[in-house]
């Protein structure tokens, strides 16, 4: 575990968990105590345990691939809270969503907001999270690229939703990714940049924008 954000604001906690290091995030209003989840890949019991002193509200889930998945079902009959996704990924969820989000919903966590972005590609369903100037992003975007696309088709769809719902925020936007490193926006729009200088084949799977 690792206190990513602490200010008088927010509070995000990020956890590396399950067989793959999935990282969950647990996302505190300072104010009211009131607390959320990014994502279950496993270790339900950190995960309370990093609730504790909280009133968790939701239970959010960025896309339906089973390494984010391994303590839903655990958490969700611990906490009993509500679990959020997109209608797109909800049937592969091993609990059936109580609140279907759309882009552009809110949802209010005591004195903050979360704003949902619909980002299709590396799953039909795949969302972020955004609280202020902070992304939680799945596995849509990771420092130097993009999430693993099955087919060119689902690539030019990532790289639409990166454009047009992620690289519209501000270029101090921290984005934290469902593995590895935090990064931030500026960077990431940097790199595209570059990217998008040159022509490409038709690109999928794992790709990394200075290096394809």
């Amino acid at each position: 575990m690792s206190t990513l954000i602490n200010n008088e604001n927010i509070r995000i906690e990020g956890l590396q968990l399950g067989p793959y290091g999935t990282n969950a995030y647990v996302v505190r209003c300072q104010a009211t105590g009131d607390s959320l989840v990014v994502d279950t890949p496993g270790g339900a019991g950190e995960i309370q345990m990093q609730l504790k002193g909280t009133n968790p509200r939701y239970i959010l889930i960025t896309h339906n691939h089973f390494d984010h998945l391994g303590a839903l079902s655990e958490l969700e009959s611990a906490l009993r809270v509500p679990v959020a996704a997109h209608a797109s990924d909800a049937s592969g969820l091993p609990v059936q969503p109580s609140i279907l989000l759309n882009d552009g919903d809110i949802l209010p966590l005591g004195n903050l907001e979360v704003k949902v972005l619909h980002t299709p590609g590396h799953t039909p369903g795949s969302l972020c999270f955004l609280i202020g100037g902070y992304l939680l992003s799945g596995d849509t975007i990771f420092p130097g690229g993009p999430g693993k696309t099955v087919s060119p088709l689902r690539f030019k769809e990532i790289v639409e939703s990166i454009k047009s719902k992620i690289f519209v925020l501000p270029d101090d936007t921290l984005v934290y990714p469902g593995h590895g490193d935090t990064t931030i926006l500026r960077k990431e729009k940097a790199e595209f940049a570059a990217f998008s200088s040159q022509s490409h084949p038709d690109l999928c799977g794992d790709v990394l924008w200075l290096e394809s």
